[in-house]
Protein backbone atom coordinates (compact mmCIF):
# COMPACT_ATOMS: atom_id res chain seq x y z
CA UNK A 1 0.00 0.00 0.00
CA UNK A 2 0.92 3.62 -0.42
CA UNK A 3 2.44 6.12 2.12
CA UNK A 4 0.70 9.72 1.02
CA UNK A 5 1.50 13.06 2.58
CA UNK A 6 -1.48 15.38 1.88
CA UNK A 7 -0.61 19.47 1.72
CA UNK A 8 -4.09 22.05 2.16
CA UNK A 9 -3.23 25.33 0.95
CA UNK A 10 -7.04 27.23 1.08
CA UNK A 11 -8.61 28.95 3.83
CA UNK A 12 -11.63 27.46 6.15
CA UNK A 13 -13.84 29.60 4.09
CA UNK A 14 -13.34 27.22 0.64
CA UNK A 15 -15.52 24.42 1.83
CA UNK A 16 -15.12 22.23 -1.26
CA UNK A 17 -10.84 21.96 -0.97
CA UNK A 18 -11.42 20.93 2.35
CA UNK A 19 -14.18 18.63 1.79
CA UNK A 20 -11.74 17.56 -1.14
CA UNK A 21 -9.31 16.63 0.91
CA UNK A 22 -11.34 14.96 3.96
CA UNK A 23 -12.89 12.64 1.60
CA UNK A 24 -9.74 11.91 -0.31
CA UNK A 25 -8.42 10.60 3.10
CA UNK A 26 -10.79 8.63 3.94
CA UNK A 27 -11.16 6.96 0.92
CA UNK A 28 -6.90 5.99 1.30
CA UNK A 29 -7.51 5.45 4.16
CA UNK A 30 -10.14 2.91 3.31
CA UNK A 31 -7.88 0.90 1.04
CA UNK A 32 -5.32 0.69 3.30
CA UNK A 33 -3.15 3.44 2.42
CA UNK A 34 -1.47 5.34 5.14
CA UNK A 35 -1.44 9.15 5.49
CA UNK A 36 1.84 10.44 7.33
CA UNK A 37 1.03 13.77 7.57
CA UNK A 38 -1.81 16.47 6.17
CA UNK A 39 0.28 20.18 6.18
CA UNK A 40 -1.55 23.33 6.31
CA UNK A 41 0.37 26.21 4.63
CA UNK A 42 -0.40 29.48 3.21
CA UNK A 43 -3.67 30.63 3.93
CA UNK A 44 -4.61 27.00 4.92
CA UNK A 45 -3.22 27.21 8.70
CA UNK A 46 -5.91 29.69 9.11
CA UNK A 47 -7.78 25.79 9.67
CA UNK A 48 -5.55 26.22 13.34
CA UNK A 49 -6.57 29.18 14.35
CA UNK A 50 -8.76 29.28 17.65
CA UNK A 51 -10.78 31.65 16.42
CA UNK A 52 -12.68 29.94 13.89
CA UNK A 53 -16.22 30.39 14.90
CA UNK A 54 -18.49 29.32 11.42
CA UNK A 55 -22.52 29.57 11.44
CA UNK A 56 -23.93 26.17 12.16
CA UNK A 57 -25.27 25.55 8.75
CA UNK A 58 -21.86 25.66 7.22
CA UNK A 59 -19.02 22.75 7.22
CA UNK A 60 -17.91 21.91 10.87
CA UNK A 61 -14.19 21.95 10.09
CA UNK A 62 -13.28 21.01 13.15
CA UNK A 63 -15.26 18.25 13.96
CA UNK A 64 -13.58 17.14 10.28
CA UNK A 65 -9.95 17.62 11.87
CA UNK A 66 -10.38 15.83 15.02
CA UNK A 67 -11.85 12.61 12.85
CA UNK A 68 -8.75 12.83 10.93
CA UNK A 69 -6.54 13.31 14.18
CA UNK A 70 -8.56 9.99 15.59
CA UNK A 71 -7.09 8.17 13.00
CA UNK A 72 -3.34 9.00 14.05
CA UNK A 73 -2.60 11.64 10.88
CA UNK A 74 -0.09 13.80 11.83
CA UNK A 75 -1.68 16.91 11.33
CA UNK A 76 1.37 20.08 10.94
CA UNK A 77 1.15 23.64 10.81
CA UNK A 78 3.97 25.52 8.81
CA UNK A 79 5.48 27.63 11.33
CA UNK A 80 6.75 30.60 9.13
CA UNK A 81 3.21 30.97 7.50
CA UNK A 82 0.99 30.85 10.59
CA UNK A 83 3.51 33.34 12.29
CA UNK A 84 2.90 35.61 8.83
CA UNK A 85 -0.90 35.32 9.84
CA UNK A 86 -0.53 36.14 13.21
CA UNK A 87 -1.68 32.79 14.68
CA UNK A 88 -1.35 31.89 18.74
CA UNK A 89 1.62 29.29 17.92
CA UNK A 90 0.82 28.22 21.69
CA UNK A 91 -2.80 27.27 20.98
CA UNK A 92 -3.25 24.93 17.73
CA UNK A 93 -5.08 22.24 19.14
CA UNK A 94 -4.92 18.86 16.97
CA UNK A 95 -2.55 20.44 15.00
CA UNK A 96 1.28 20.45 15.43
CA UNK A 97 3.84 23.30 14.34
CA UNK A 98 6.45 22.08 12.17
CA UNK A 99 8.55 23.81 9.33
CA UNK A 100 8.97 23.09 5.66
CA UNK A 101 12.08 21.24 6.59
CA UNK A 102 10.02 18.29 8.30
CA UNK A 103 7.39 18.56 5.69
CA UNK A 104 10.08 18.31 2.79
CA UNK A 105 11.45 15.04 4.25
CA UNK A 106 8.24 13.53 5.26
CA UNK A 107 6.98 14.51 1.12
CA UNK A 108 10.63 12.95 0.06
CA UNK A 109 9.97 9.95 2.33
CA UNK A 110 5.74 9.24 1.21
CA UNK A 111 5.09 6.98 -2.31
CA UNK A 112 2.66 10.37 -3.35
CA UNK A 113 1.91 13.85 -1.89
CA UNK A 114 -0.99 15.50 -3.14
CA UNK A 115 -1.76 19.32 -2.77
CA UNK A 116 -5.33 20.77 -2.12
CA UNK A 117 -5.44 24.58 -3.60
Amino acid sequence: MARFVLSLHSAPSDHDTTQRLYKFALACLAQGHAIDAIFLYQHGVFHASEHINLATDELAIKSLWHQLHQHNINLMLCVTAAEKRGLNLASTGVFSVAGLAEFAMLASEADKWVQFK
